[in-house]
């Protein structure tokens, strides 16, 4: 299995001498979905904004992809321009990465029909809930087809049917070989979908791997990954 991200943080935090993560170190593979689980104020947004590049005090190194640096980030708060339609901000993504006009239409049109947008496509997202926002935001990043997804908290906003179509579209990914990132607080989903897990308590890794690895961590051999994550934090 090749590596489409590769995670060595020594420390990383927000101003010099207050380091909020210490030895953060773990990859995500081709095919491979890793969640990454902990409590508020574990280190969770610390470490993914480190992996984006955002931090300053940093000491360590991030290996995404080939080198490029080429990823899909889907943030948990929607990020999205008052003044551009919804096709608008599909045109300016896949621009932005080079895709042809015609491959932007067939990808979009198969994803605004799964998610239901198809014929909101010209409307404004700022009149959108937030649960349509938030499909937008997938919608870009399945668009990109990237060979790493970054996912924070995706299931705040998304109904029962759209969380489907998510998790569906995901392994859709991970089948093609892209490697996913999810940062998630739901963890019996987390639990069903996750193939490994990265457990953050203070600012470092108490547990890693699959959840039987985690299970062997916490010493609860037939726990929940809900039991281990309270066992450990």
């Amino acid at each position: 299995m090749l590596n489409v991200l590769e995670v060595n943080i020594e420390s990383a935090g927000y101003e010099t001498g207050n380091a909020k993560v210490h030895h953060i170190q773990f990859e995500v593979g081709t095919g491979q979905l890793v969640g990454l689980i902990g409590p508020n104020g574990a280190g969770k947004s610390t470490t993914i904004k480190t992996i984006l590049g955002t931090m300053q005090e940093v000491k360590g190194e991030i290996r995404i992809g080939d080198g490029t640096g080429i990823y899909a980030y889907v943030p948990e708060q929607p990020i999205l321009y008052d003044t551009l339609t919804l096709w608008e901000h599909l045109q300016l993504a896949s621009a932005a990465h080079e895709i042809p006009e015609e491959t932007l239409h067939e990808r979009a049109d198969e994803l605004l029909e799964m998610f239901q947008l198809q014929e909101v496509k010209h409307h404004f997202p700022s009149t959108f809930s937030k649960g349509m926002q938030q499909k937008l935001m997938l919608i870009i990043a399945f668009i990109l087809k990237p060979a790493l997804y970054i996912v924070d908290e995706p299931f705040v906003g998304l109904d029962p049917r759209a969380t489907g179509r998510f998790l569906r579209m995901l392994q859709a990914e991970k089948e093609r070989g892209a490697g996913v990132l999810m940062c998630t607080h739901v963890l019996d989903t987390a639990e069903r979908v996750c193939d490994s897990f990265i457990l953050l308590h203070q600012g470092q890794i108490v547990a890693r791997g699959t959840l039987d690895e985690v299970r062997a961590v916490s010493g609860i051999p037939d726990g929940t990954l809900f039991e281990c994550f309270e066992a450990l934090t």
